[in-house]
């Protein structure tokens, strides 16, 4: 075909194919499709530009950030990340709650990366070749042992058996924490805190120089590790860094006893909600204990509890005044008596006078075992025997009614022993409290009442002698009333070490604490004497009894007995030998937090047993009475 000059086509060079000499052509499929894509594209965002559509990211993002070898500065906020680099060979169980409780505005990363246990095992198996060839090597050279090397192996063959065993798992653990701060100085301030925080856990931590924007992204919740410094370690050390370790014991009712050390938040709790409303206090001389239980009595009081104090030293004297409670001293000269023969009067359930005048006995058996010492089989027997016949010749027997009969006397019961075989040393023993030094004690009708909602027993004037025997007396008359009424109470019985060193009052008391419950009464035992208390299998199972524990400043001495009774872990330990006065640990329930006792002003002029203040309270009270009468 023949083209003229104007119907020629125009060469292009570009369409110069292997094939020779081509003509232009329209765009390709792909290049078509790439084209329509381009045009989509160009729309959306012009869309979007119309729109002024906004993305979160455009919210959060800083207004300018600024990367400098040490921190990063996000618009006005200077940011710094520490990463720690080592840990000591023991580290506590929530070593990292300084940090977390830390008052400053901070992020905390961890990262964990699991590690197949063949691996860790060929790893160890290397290096305890290596420590025993060493402790090998300088045996045999005669050099010292190293303890360093032999604690090395016992715990790499520790280690190797439980992670054959499964018991341990193995991980490598990267722990980093970044800090943010408005000013520089303040930054510094901050991280400078944090590094001697740790390094006094014999933790060691470094600054991100020239990583800090890795440091920075590493602590973002995106779960993106950009610095990779981690820490080999097995499960129980990894467990010990979760953060969130303070419990918190503040409910809707109850009673403040304190603020929570761990997070400043307030403990706020009610005995009686718990299982039992039983209590142990356990404290050295001076750590806070008689503050802190006088605290508890005041603060029960204004919720309607009735408190029944068994006081050895007169130091609730004060506090029943201030309250308007009945004060009772018993002494061998008083006038108040308490009459160990007394029954209770159950009211309001149904109960077989049978059973009460066999507890009776078994009661005052005991007593009369402290009174009169080592008792034989025999003399068992007819002491028995003895004291069902004082009660029947007051026609107290089956069927009585109790609320009517005139109880018997110590006196009436000798007349009784007086009257059988086989009883003169008995009797002899016995006349030391019905004739001799001690008989203003036990031998006298009761004349003391416990109509108040505060009623303290003072046994200060007694002899150390008596004191076992009259705290068992009252106690036991406590019990009569407790059983004649139910209501809520609370029985407090300082220095308890008194009755765990007779069998019998310590198997008392542990009655009582299991018996309680049923009777609204919470029982609370406080004792300096720990190693006396807890030695005694009744003090241990009184413990075991008692949903709600109190722990302040322990001595050395008694501080490895504690931890094995409360399974106090060892920085639980170290708390308890360097707590302050006031502080200590609360245990409610399956629940325990560090605790510090506070008080108002008011409340610690009430309850406070320093000799500094209670002179000055005396010395003010005395000008008052002065100032209000001249005359005098």
């Amino acid at each position: 075909m023949a083209f003229t000059p104007e119907q020629k086509p125009a060469f292009d060079p570009s369409l110069i194919t292997k094939g020779g000499v081509g003509f232009q052509k329209g765009p390709t499929k792909e290049e078509a499709k790439l084209q329509s894509q381009e045009q989509k594209i160009a729309l959306e965002e012009e869309r979007i530009y119309r729109k002024g559509v906004a993305s979160i990211k455009d919210l959060i993002a800083p207004a300018s950030m600024v990367v400098e070898p040490s921190f990063v500065r996000l618009g006005d906020v200077y940011c710094r990340t520490l990463f720690v680099v080592t840990y000591p060979r023991y580290v506590t169980v929530g070593w990292a709650s300084p940090i977390i409780n830390l008052s400053a505005q901070l992020d905390i990363a961890m990262f964990f990366y699991p590690i197949k246990a063949d691996v860790v095992l060929k790893q160890l198996k290397r290096k305890v070749g290596v420590l025993e060839a060493q402790i090998s090597s300088d045996a045999e050279s005669g050099k010292p042992r190293d303890p360093i090397n032999e604690t090395a192996l016992r715990d790499i063959e520790q280690l190797r058996d439980d992670l054959t065993q499964g018991i341990e798992h193995f991980f490598q653990f990267a722990f980093y924490c970044t800090f943010y701060s408005k000013d520089k100085d303040e930054l510094e301030r901050v991280t400078s805190s944090v590094e001697s925080t740790f390094a006094a856990m014999l933790i060691y931590t470094r600054r991100s120089y020239f990583q800090a924007e890795q440091g920075f992204n590493s602590t973002l919740p995106v779960g993106n590790d950009e610095l990779q410094i981690t820490f080999n370690m097995s499960t129980s050390p990894i467990a010990s860094s979760f953060p969130f370790t303070s419990a918190e014991l503040t409910s809707d009712n109850g009673i403040l006893y304190g603020v929570n050390r761990h997070n400043n938040s307030l403990i706020i709790f009610d005995r009686f909600s718990l299982q039992n409303a039983n209590a142990v206090v356990f404290a050295t001389s001076g750590a806070g204990k008689s503050y802190a239980v006088k605290l508890e009595i005041i603060r029960s009081l204004m919720l309607g509890v009735d408190v029944i104090v068994i006081d050895p030293e007169s130091e609730y004297k004060h506090l029943s005044d201030a309250v308007g409670g009945t004060y009772i001293n018993i002494s061998l000269a008083s006038r108040s008596k308490i009459n160990p023969f007394d029954l209770p009067r159950p009211a309001g359930e149904a109960f077989s006078v049978e059973d009460i005048i066999r507890s009776a006995v078994i009661t005052i058996k005991g007593l009369l075992r402290l009174m009169l010492g080592k008792i034989t089989t025999a003399e068992d027997s007819i002491l028995d025997r003895a004291l069902l016949e004082t009660y029947a010749k007051k026609d107290i027997m089956p069927g009585a009614d109790l609320a009517t009969v005139e109880v018997p006397i110590l006196q009436d019961f000798q007349s009784i022993l007086e009257g059988m075989e086989g009883t003169a040393e008995l009797i002899v023993k016995l006349k030391k409290f019905t004739e001799g030094t001690f008989s203003g004690l036990l031998n006298s009708p009761t004349t003391v009442q416990m109509n108040n909602q505060l009623v303290v027993f003072s046994v200060r004037d007694l002899e150390d002698e008596l004191r076992a025997m009259s705290i068992y007396t009252i106690i036991n008359y406590i019990w009569n009333v407790v059983r004649s009424e139910r209501k809520k109470r609370i029985l407090i019985i300082d220095e308890a070490w008194w009755l765990m060193q007779s069998e019998d009052s310590a198997k008392f008391v542990f009655a009582l604490v299991k018996r309680c419950r049923k009777y609204f009464l919470g029982i609370s035992t406080i004792t300096q004497d720990v190693n006396d208390f807890l030695t005694s299998p009744y003090g241990q199972a009184i413990v075991t009894n008692s949903s709600m524990q109190l722990l302040m400043k322990q001595s050395p001495a008694a501080i490895d007995l504690i931890a094995r009774t409360f399974l106090l872990t060892q920085s639980e330990k170290y708390l308890l030998l360097e707590s302050g006065v006031g502080e200590g640990i609360f245990f409610a329930g399956s629940k325990h937090a560090a605790i510090q006792i506070v008080a108002s002003y008011t409340e610690d002029q009430i309850v406070t047993t320093n000799p500094q203040q209670l002179l000055k309270i005396e010395a003010a009270k005395k000008e008052f009475e002065e100032s209000q009468n001249p005359a005098a």
